[in-house]
């Protein structure tokens, strides 16, 4: 059985669209969604709404933790589109990211099991999934005889992307999971290797809650993303091998799981 396993898509379509071959399964680990890119600052739904130099200012905010000041400066840009255009901004990013989930679910080979990341709009994606594709979030499936759970989005944090939710609802969904042979997330466990940003030079929001349950019931592997240039790219926590599969975006790679 070979597995091949993306996250942080980030906009990647043309690569997404051959991330299966080879594979008799394609996971995916959420984030398909482009707002800015980090490294590319012409690249996404911001820079295509308000231009590269702003593009460039709210990185250069973000990255130096001026949190508040990012989103005073993103009010400000908003309130000109929405005096401008007279629609919402809601309705301006609804449109964009429509037309990235039509391409990219285009991309999905089948069979394709998903859950959601941080950036992601769960609300959408039942108009975008297609007949081989399956999204999971809390829930498990069995793939070539091993049991896989799912759990997506991103917990709270000063960046307020889209999916984001409490640690309390988090945990639920971690502990409906009960035992697991390769355990599923967006995010990493709260281990500090682990969601330390090298290039962004801060620490990305881990779960507790995911970190005990890895203790508590041992799986195989624990696989995530979300953090794009990772302190520690794989580590052991007591029996389980956790992997950050990677930054699909920047690589255009699938992490590959056999057995």
């Amino acid at each position: 059985m070979r597995v091949h396993v993306v996250s942080d898509v980030h906009g990647n379509s043309r690569d997404l669209g051959t991330a299966g071959e080879g594979a008799d399964v394609l996971v995916c680990l959420g984030d398909l969604v482009l707002f800015l890119d980090y490294a590319d600052h012409s690249r996404g739904i911001f820079p295509d709404l308000f231009g590269i130099e702003n593009a460039h200012r709210i990185v250069a905010l973000r990255t130096a933790r001026r949190f508040d000041e990012a989103r005073e400066f993103a009010r400000m840009l908003w309130a000109e589109v929405e005096e401008r255009s007279g629609g919402s901004r809601e309705a301006a990013v609804e449109v964009a990211v429509r037309r990235q989930y039509a391409e990219l679910f285009a991309a999905f080979p089948t069979p394709t099991y998903a859950t959601y990341g941080n950036v992601d709009i769960p609300a959408l994606w039942p108009e975008y999934t297609g007949a081989g594709t399956t999204v999971l979030d809390g829930e498990r499936v069995e793939i070539g005889g091993r049991v896989f759970g799912f759990v997506g989005g991103g917990l709270r944090t000063p960046m307020h992307t889209p999916y984001e939710i409490d640690d309390d609802t988090y945990a639920a969904k971690i502990a409906a999971l009960g035992e697991v042979d390769v355990l599923c997330t967006h995010i990493p466990p709260n281990v500090p290797e682990l969601c330390y940003d090298t290039v962004a030079r801060r620490f990305e929001r881990g779960s507790s809650a995911l970190l005990d349950a890895i203790r508590a019931t041992r799986p195989m592997y624990a696989l995530f993303g979300h953090v794009h240039q990772p302190l520690a790219r794989r580590m052991r926590v007591g029996a389980t091998e956790c992997v950050n599969v990677g930054h699909f975006a920047s690589t255009g790679t699938p992490w590959v799981l056999e057995w």
